[in-house]
């Protein structure tokens, strides 16, 4: 491989991704844009020497996009406005910046015939079937945000594009991340759960979600299937869920406890919540050679121990 380019290059996933590119593709030129709305300079700070890194501030949904991805190998397409659960108060908006910030870059990558990942969400899934897989039916994808239910039309788009016009993708359905970035978030559970407990505060659960199964990805996992389909070609206009570990918020907070032991719950009422419990399988992608290495209790204390010195009673 020569070049790689990243949207949305700055955030949670994005951020660590470029940090570990290097090492698994000397001397790749690697291309990031991002078009700051999350403020996160610190993601480029100390990038590996090594690394061959070009910037570009600029939105996907403006630049020239075919002349930006014109002799690369592969495109991860990160840029989005990525909160679920707020989604619901900026539903337009969420719609209108997702979807057309993949159109624009799958559209460019057709047009470059430049092989592309996309990252959708095992959010799109509502199904009351006890383990879920990405062969489902369409009525077991039943999306409970605005946020999923653009994945499942930027999927739509993606396949349509694979099908009918070459387009060489892969749509892969992460689930909901864990584990430290320079470029990291707190807005979902896991990590959101850490900065709670070590700030004091009462981990905010939402009143059905206690006891119900949902895949979680650890950031290592997620960095490690993004470069094994780059690695292995794998463009096939398939779609993939990549996860770590089916978990509770209960399994969830029993570890959490481990660090914490004082950790006190609140629950709360959200539009999100009314999902059933269920499995999601990440069988299709293990078929394919990966392996899946992460642990969410190594994940819930190198967080913990990112964050226990701004609260030294914990």
């Amino acid at each position: 491989m020569k070049k790689i380019v990243v949207t949305g290059a700055l955030g949670h996933i994005g951020s660590r991704l470029i940090h570990e590119l290097p090492g698994n593709f000397p001397d790749i030129q690697i291309v990031m844009i991002d078009n700051m709305a999350g403020q996160r300079y610190c993601s480029l700070f100390s990038l590996p020497e090594e690394g061959n890194y070009s910037f570009i501030e600029a939105d996907v949904l403006e630049y020239d996009m075919v002349s930006l991805i014109e002799g690369a190998d592969a495109v991860i397409q990160l840029a989005a406005i990525t909160n679920a659960a707020g989604s619901f108060e900026q539903r337009k908006v969420v719609e209108y910046n997702n979807f057309n910030a993949t159109k624009r870059v799958a559209e460019a990558c057709m047009k470059a015939r430049v092989g592309m990942i996309h990252l959708s969400s095992t959010s799109v899934y509502g199904s009351q079937a006890e383990v879920v897989d990405e062969d489902c039916s369409e009525s077991e994808l039943q999306p409970q945000s605005p946020y999923a239910e653009t994945k499942i039309k930027e999927e739509k788009f993606i396949k349509k594009l694979s099908q009918e016009n070459d387009l060489k993708a892969t749509i892969c359905r992460f689930g909901t991340i864990f584990g430290t970035s320079t470029g990291m978030r707190f807005h979902t559970a896991v990590n959101k759960f850490c900065w709670q407990a070590v700030l004091g505060q009462p981990l905010t659960v939402w009143t059905t979600a206690y006891n119900q199964k949902r895949p979680y990805l650890d950031l290592s996992d997620a960095i490690r299937a993004i470069t094994f389909i780059m690695k292995n070609g794998i463009f096939d206009g398939q779609i993939y869920n990549v996860l770590t570990i089916n978990a509770t918020v209960n399994n969830i907070v029993d570890i959490i406890k481990k660090y914490i032991p004082m950790v006190k719950l609140e629950f709360v009422d959200a539009e999100i919540m009314n999902q059933l419990s269920y499995n999601v399988s990440c069988e299709k992608l293990c078929n394919k050679g990966f392996e899946i290495k992460g642990n969410i209790e190594t994940g819930i204390s190198d967080t913990i121990q990112l964050l226990r010195n701004a609260n030294r009673k914990y």
